[in-house]
């Protein structure tokens, strides 16, 4: 797995990016089955943040987002409905936004798996914090305090999946600004709270290599996974 960390990126931009490296990844496979070969698949993993956005995925509802367009200019957001599951999200600075690419062929063939396995990784970092994250029935991704009046969301999730070929991924809330989340039914469930890392404990600031750098050591143990390459772009 080829691991990049990519920055403060504009949302387009790295759209764009995740879909040439996922038909990327078709093209080679499409190639092994036409023509009988055995070329390997590379499998990505992209760390980014991104300027204010909010995006909407395909099962997703416009009514969702509780501004104009006007207001989305003025608050310095973009809006963007995209191809990935799930409804409507937020992404900004102070984010941990993670994009696996890969060809689950060269891991496990099981969707339901590649998602509890994301969620996992994220509740094991937070256990580093000393914090305990829990999955909800019904809503993907990770929360605190589920079953009771004061759950809140954490990290959220959204993927697409081709062919076992995978893209979109989490968006983990570590120093962000939550004033944000207020303009939007956050991934459409109403009367639920979202939080971050730092409100969590009680800080400024958490240092956001270090989160990543959890959440990376997770993700390599769990879907047992081999760096090859680690760049700065």
């Amino acid at each position: 797995m080829q691991v990049y960390n990519l920055g403060l990126r504009d949302y387009k931009e790295i759209w764009d990016y995740q879909e040439s490296l996922f038909q990327e990844i078709l093209q080679i496979k499409s190639k092994n089955s036409k023509e009988k070969l055995t070329l390997k698949t590379p499998n990505y993993l992209l760390f980014v943040e991104h300027p204010h956005v909010y995006t909407l995925g395909k099962s997703g509802h416009i009514d969702n987002l509780l501004i104009s367009e006007e207001k989305l200019s003025e608050v310095g957001a973009t809006f963007y409905k995209i191809n990935r599951g799930g409804d409507i999200t937020y992404h900004g600075p102070g984010q941990i936004v993670g994009y696996p690419i890969l060809d689950l062929e060269n891991f496990f063939t099981d969707i339901h798996k590649y998602m509890r396995l994301l969620e996992e990784m994220v509740i094991l970092t937070l256990a580093e914090y000393g914090l305990k994250a829990e999955r909800s029935q019904g809503e993907t991704g990770v929360w605190l305090d589920v079953n009771t009046p004061f759950a809140r969301k954490i990290c959220a999730m959204g993927v697409r999946a081709s062919r076992w070929v995978t893209m979109h991924g989490f968006a983990l809330n570590v120093n962000t600004d939550l004033g944000y989340f207020d303009n939007m039914i956050p991934c459409g469930i109403k009367d639920k709270a979202v939080t971050s890392l730092n409100v969590e404990l009680g800080k400024t600031h958490i240092p956001h290599h270090q989160v990543q750098e959890k959440l990376l050591k997770h993700f390599i143990d769990l879907f047992k996974a081999e760096v090859v390459n680690e760049t700065i772009q």
